[in-house]
């Protein structure tokens, strides 16, 4: 993938599944979760997963589904705390620490914007210590509209100042970047294999890559 660097100022960078191995959140939500809800509340692991499934379908997309504070006030549990009992498997994605390091050296500015709750995004800035390589962190809850939503754009652009046609967009997810086209971002990138544990997604609607070497390119 060729970018032309020179006419990108501004870059914008997803956190799961984008810089880290979205490994550890799907096992959180698919199998720690479940586990420990299925202890509180006396329940077979298959039986708690039947139950949360379409709780958690049911707030995809909406910013509760990201929150932290609502999740575990809804099933009674710490999810802050049962994050941290994990968060060994909290990883950086390959090449992501070299493709930082060389945008971070340009004249770019860099935003890490994310839908990560601050005690999630802390845990992982202080797991990873990627935070020195941005010019700016970002998370939808400080907006009060996930990236899904067309006002997170409107208030992003607000605060951060930037300029569509120049600004390019790293995501794993879909409807994020159907929002940020809608909104009309000038360069989408979508992300092939967020999790290492899965198999290469195939994505046609946008240009996407498996790591950021492909990035690197001309920069």
């Amino acid at each position: 993938m060729i970018i032309d660097w020179k006419k990108i100022d501004t870059v914008l960078l997803d956190m799961d599944g984008t810089l880290l191995d979205l490994n550890f959140d799907n096992h959180f939500w698919k199998e720690f979760v479940p586990l420990n809800f299925a202890k509180k509340q006396g329940l077979s692991i298959d039986i708690a997963k039947q139950q949360l499934q379409p709780r958690f379908k049911s707030m995809e997309g909406k910013l509760e589904w990201y929150c932290l504070d609502y999740w575990s006030e809804v099933l009674e549990l710490d999810i802050a705390g049962l994050k941290a009992e994990v968060s060994g498997l909290i990883a950086v994605l390959p090449h992501v620490t070299e493709f930082l390091e060389k945008i971070h050296g340009s004249s770019k500015r860099v935003f890490l914007v994310t839908n990560a709750h601050r005690d999630s995004l802390n845990l992982k800035m202080e797991k990873t210590c990627l935070q020195a390589f941005f010019d700016g962190i970002i998370s939808s809850h400080d907006l009060g509209f996930p990236k899904e939503h067309p006002d997170f754009w409107r208030l992003l652009q607000q605060q951060q100042q930037f300029q569509n046609p120049t600004t390019m967009m790293v995501d794993d997810s879909l409807p994020v970047l159907n929002a940020a086209r809608q909104f009309g971002i000038g360069y989408l990138i979508s992300i092939s294999r967020p999790d290492s544990q899965q198999p290469k997604k195939e994505i046609t609607a946008y240009p996407a890559i498996e790591d950021f070497r492909e990035l690197m390119i001309g920069l």
